[in-house]
């Protein structure tokens, strides 16, 4: 049974150790780097990527990956409009904590919906929810894929696929735009370093 966070029983503790505190630890801001696209489209790459560059300047990190958290913490969900939303729900909350917890977390995940991606944003506090459009022709991604994936999909194997049987909706104002056929995923990687600098949640050098 849910509980219901108004239940008189539950009241929310507030720690002695504030995000700000933890952000000096760390010596940067805690900050979500939301990479949305199509499957094939190089997000958990550049994510990867991403995050190996920011290890390299001492910051702390995690990236969280569509297929392996569906291993775990969403390993009951499927892939109906229904299930993509509490996947996307679960992951927004576990984006927040990182935050909090003054963590630069770099997701990689396909997040079909704007509302579901709109909501994430509504949890981050202001300038912390970077969302990264990483932008593929659906042609380059399935020639890309190396799972047969989008073969099955077209042959009705797999249902609700986005971008063949099920939609993608691009964001309309994402801070990044990633043409992955057109740029390298390691040019991607630093362009988004050079604009968590720039955007203050790092350094610069």
């Amino acid at each position: 049974m849910a509980l219901n966070i108004d239940d008189k029983n539950l009241t929310r503790f507030n720690g002695y150790i504030t995000r700000a505190d933890r952000e000096r630890l760390h010596k940067h801001h805690g900050a979500v780097v939301w990479f949305t696209g199509l499957s094939a489209s190089g997000k958990s790459t550049i994510a990867h990527l991403t995050e190996k560059l920011l290890w390299e300047k001492n910051c702390s990190t995690y990236v969280l990956d569509g297929d392996n958290v569906r291993h775990g913490l969403c390993s009951d969900l499927g892939f109906s409009p229904e299930d993509r939303s509490e996947n996307i729900r679960r992951i927004a909350e576990m984006g927040r904590l990182f935050v909090d917890a003054g963590i630069i977390v770099l997701t990689a995940f396909i997040s079909p919906y704007r509302k579901d991606r709109e909501r994430v944003r509504s949890l981050i506090p202001d300038g912390r929810f970077i969302e990264v459009y990483v932008n593929c022709p659906i042609e380059i991604c399935a020639k890309r894929d190396q799972k047969g994936i989008y073969e099955r999909a077209k042959a009705g194997i797999i249902k609700d696929f986005t971008g063949i049987s099920a939609p993608y909706e691009p964001p309309e104002n994402p801070e990044l735009v990633i043409n992955s056929d057109q740029e390298t995923a390691i040019q991607a990687s630093k362009r988004v370093l050079t604009y968590l600098e720039e955007a203050g949640i790092i350094k610069s050098p």
